[in-house]
């Protein structure tokens, strides 16, 4: 169900609770056919954030867990069986154990490996993951989000990818001594720092992956002028269904992309996918501060008027239709060879869409896929063929410099 403008205006005039009865979530039956091709082919998932997840609450996620949105049988039942483990370093270790943490959270990955070699395998060349997926195992590849455990130091760089690291988010929420953030207004370096340049010429040369999510425009370019192989955004969206924020990529930058040869992996969480999800925190925050003025701030009947506006106002859930746009359009926009998937399950939180709520839900995107007309063959190329590529053209270029 797509939602259109007139029907936009509509839901801005009544309010969320009013909308959420006229669009009721979408019932989601995914058919044999859907369920067949996802038990069937790799499915590369580039953003999961299932590391972290087990450093702020423990489970043991080799078998059916009560939390988060992963684990290995869900993920089975999705038939995900290439999902990459982020290694997710939060801004504020830039310069405070950020290359500790990094190992440590590369410890849980490989400590779910130790748990059930029966089950997870970590792959350390592209072609590993076919080997894993013909003996019946889940490849574990793992990709550094944000790039602040190198430290400056280039020797960090080849000691992550022997741990099993193959792409390396440049930096996250703030500018970092990589590179400018999409999210942080400073703009430090205006783009890459001498290092950044200096470490994506190390990465190309080593066979490790530049990831384009989360950095600045400006940096996105300067990362275009430097590489000599194909990039990815290992978990972005389109910026057109999200007018203004940074976070997602425009237009131009995913025509560049694709000259470039890369793959933009969309991703699922509501507030990267729909504007109505992306402007819901301000545009309470909008109404709280309104409330505040005219009711006196911290007064009893401020506070129960904001519970009240927040209860009348429920989270806009995006629909599993809206992630489809994100695809059509990005096919529409440069063609099938550069879209893939990285739904950064485990790290948005409760902001998923409806249909898309954990690792079990992939053969309901590729019924979407099905009755947009997609064939087989172009849906393999989204769950898996365009990311390869260029994890395989990676490996290449690094083999032909003699760095393999």
């Amino acid at each position: 169900m797509k939602i259109t403008t007139t029907a936009l205006s509509l839901v801005l005039a009544l309010g969320a609770t009013a909308a959420s009865e006229l669009y009721a979530a979408e019932p989601f039956s995914a058919s044999e056919r859907a369920k067949r091709i996802a038990k069937n082919t790799l499915i590369i998932d580039t953003h999961i954030d299932v590391p972290w997840r087990l450093q702020m609450d423990w489970e043991d996620v080799t078998k059916a867990s009560q939390r988060g949105d992963f684990d290995y049988e869900r993920a089975v039942e999705g038939g995900l069986n290439a999902p990459f483990m982020a290694i997710y370093i939060p801004a504020s270790y830039e310069d405070n154990g950020a290359y500790t943490l990094a190992n440590h959270l590369i410890d849980f990955v490989e400590s779910m490996v130790y748990r059930a070699p029966d089950k997870f395998a970590i792959p350390y060349k592209a072609s590993d993951l076919e080997a894993h997926f013909e003996a019946g195992l889940m490849s574990l590849p793992m990709g550094m989000e944000n790039g602040a455990p190198i430290e400056g130091k280039l020797e960090n760089l080849q000691h992550f990818f022997d741990r099993g690291v193959r792409y390396i988010t440049l930096a996250h929420s703030e500018d970092n001594h990589i590179s400018d953030s999409s999210y942080d207004i400073r703009g430090t370096w205006g783009g890459l720092s001498p290092f950044g340049k200096e470490l994506v010429v190390a990465m190309n040369n080593i066979g490790m992956m530049v990831d384009v999510s989360h950095i600045s425009d400006q940096a996105f370019y300067d990362v275009l002028e430097i590489v000599k192989v194909p990039v990815i955004a290992t978990h972005s969206s389109a910026r057109k269904f999200t007018p203004g924020w940074q976070r997602n990529m425009n237009d131009d930058m995913i025509k560049a992309l694709a000259e470039n040869g890369g793959v933009i992996q969309v991703t699922f969480g509501s507030t990267f996918v729909t504007r109505m999800a992306n402007q819901h925190r301000s545009r309470l925050q909008r109404l709280a501060a309104d409330i505040n003025e005219r009711l006196g701030e911290g007064t009893e009947a401020a506070q129960a008027a904001i519970a009240k506006m927040r209860e009348e106002n429920p989270y806009p859930f995006a629909q599993l239709s809206d992630v489809l746009d994100h695809i059509d359009h990005i096919v529409e926009l440069v063609g099938i060879d550069h879209v893939g998937i990285g739904s950064d399950y485990d790290g948005v939180g409760d902001t998923l869409p409806e249909g898309l709520k954990d690792v079990s839900t992939f053969p309901n995107l590729i019924q979407g896929l099905l009755d947009r007309g997609y064939s087989e063959e172009e849906i393999d190329k989204i769950l898996y063929k365009n990311t390869l590529r260029v994890w395989q053209a990676a490996e290449a270029f690094a083999m032909s410099n003699g760095m393999w």
